[in-house]
């Protein structure tokens, strides 16, 4: 089973060209980011560069990219300044409403990776969330390249096992302007003592 198969059919996407989807789960990136590496709300500069993400993904496999962020409007409203900053670094928003019993991002998420099985498309989930790994399992095969975009070590351990290759977002996407606060395993090849002596 290969996820990085350079034996790639032509797409049936608009353009004629073969296309990479990322999607995000903006709500997954930002738990993570509060919960588990600053024990607080992220402040604006904190939190990662959007832009960043979809241009390593069209760096990577060099094709165009489509770039959908997925937004929980439950309540009925739209944030309309992050809405305009979405479009402006050509995302499609995907604003979502459901019952307060729904996890309506992972919903959306799902359904979309489901979507994907019969596109000509490969694919980034950006999410640390194992929720989708029945979605990325069926989507897995020769023909296309499937990745997970995201802090490693937070990453669900299945998306490894099932030997999905997991983009650091901080250290390989550079999607970040500030340096994280990050407690993780360092091999010993990369190991610098100067960064703990700063």
């Amino acid at each position: 089973m290969s996820t990085t198969s350079s034996a790639v059919p032509a797409a049936s996407t608009p353009g004629g060209g073969r296309r990479t989807f990322v999607l995000v789960d903006g709500e997954n990136i930002d738990a993570t980011l509060g919960n588990s590496v600053f024990n607080r709300r992220p402040n604006p500069d904190e939190r990662p560069r959007w832009e960043r993400v979809t241009a390593y993904a069209e760096a990577v496999w060099g094709q165009p990219v489509t770039g959908l962020f997925f937004l929980n409007a439950s309540n009925g409203q739209l944030p309309t300044s992050f809405v305009q900053a979405l479009l402006a670094m050509d995302y499609r928003p995907v604003p979502l409403s459901g019952r307060a019993d729904q996890k309506v991002v992972d919903i959306g998420v799902q359904r979309t990776l489901e979507a994907l099985v019969d596109r000509d498309a490969d694919v980034f989930l950006c999410s640390h969330d194992g929720d989708f790994v029945p979605q990325l399992k069926a989507l897995v095969g020769e023909d296309r390249r499937v990745g997970v975009i995201a802090l490693r070590e937070y990453a669900n351990a299945q998306f490894t096992a099932m030997g999905l290759r997991i983009h650091d977002l901080e250290e390989e996407v550079g999607a970040f302007n500030v340096a994280l606060p990050r407690v993780r395993v360092i091999p010993l090849d990369e190991f610098d003592p100067a960064v703990f002596l700063r």
